[in-house]
């Protein structure tokens, strides 16, 4: 890790994770040894987990398409009051805990992500197009913000959240969030976690994790059917990354046993790595990527 000093990180949990006292506090106690080994860290958070769970609460049915969450007027007030308030807060308060000088905020904050409303889409498969509502794509990133919390030794902790220029809140998508802020900081890898172990070469088969590819093996990989739910808009995010100059995005469990540390500190950890090119980066084409 010493050879990673003053590098940035960005590290990517879903929503889930922070539903669950000793997994979530298990995952954070990595946090301090990578700050302490000088990695400079970006923690960007989901909360899918909550916001199905509170609009359930309130009767309301919860639509996504193609893993992408329908969000209209009610549901982003919702979204605001999860992700911005008892995710985020959470989170920071566990910081606390470990003694790790965190800042909460959101793509909101300081113009730190611009994003416009997603127009409807036509999605393969279906007669009509879907309208997404108040769901946003990401036009661009200030990373000012983060730059100055990272330099004071501050670790900003990142809820999705993020406005228009007329200030409509809008939900964009975590992975895609974490992909644009590691682009951004030109941060040598994203790391996303999650309850699977990987990318799986069949979506039945919880053994058959990829344990390396590259933009070629994922779009393979997605044209096989691999991909299905809440990873498209991971494969998505992950090229995004990749074609922005993050040299690598790991994809682990949090449910692995110190996953963060062994993502930040080798190519040969737990879960799958993604490169731009294997042949470039001197590994073998790993099984499933030839798919």
């Amino acid at each position: 890790m010493r050879e990673h000093a003053g590098e940035s990180f960005v590290i990517k949990a879903g929503g889930e994770l922070f539903d669950d006292p000793p997994a979530a506090r298990a995952f954070m106690a990595q946090i301090p040894s990578l700050r302490d080994a000088g990695a400079r860290l970006v923690l960007v958070h989901g909360g899918g987990a909550q916001l199905t769970a509170l609009a359930t609460a309130l009767g309301r049915e919860t639509r996504k398409v193609d893993g992408r969450r329908v969000t209209d007027a009610q549901a982003i007030d919702v979204a605001a009051m999860v992700l911005n308030g008892l995710v985020n807060t959470r989170i920071v308060a566990l910081c606390r805990a470990l003694g790790i000088d965190a800042v909460g905020l959101s793509g909101v904050d300081s113009r730190l992500v611009r994003a416009h409303r997603r127009a409807p889409m036509r999605i393969a498969g279906r007669a009509e197009a879907v309208d997404y509502g108040y769901v946003g794509d990401i036009d661009g990133v200030d990373a000012t913000l983060l730059h100055e919390l990272l330099d004071a030794g501050r670790m900003p902790v990142v809820s999705p959240l993020c406005a228009d220029d007329d200030g409509t809140l809008l939900n964009v998508n975590a992975d895609t969030v974490a992909a644009a802020l590691a682009v951004a900081l030109g941060a040598g890898r994203l790391i996303l976690c999650t309850g699977a172990a990987g990318i799986l070469a069949d979506v039945n088969d919880p053994a058959s994790v990829v344990p390396c590819t590259d933009l070629a093996g994922l779009a393979r990989l997605r044209a096989d059917g691999s991909f299905a739910d809440g990873m498209l808009p991971k494969s998505s995010a992950i090229e995004a990354a990749i074609r922005g100059g993050v040299r690598r995005v790991h994809l682990v469990s949090y449910r692995t046993p110190d996953a963060v540390l062994a993502a930040a500190s080798t190519d040969d950890g737990a879960g799958t790595l993604i490169v731009g090119d294997i042949a470039a980066h001197g590994r073998r084409r790993a099984p499933g990527s030839e798919r």
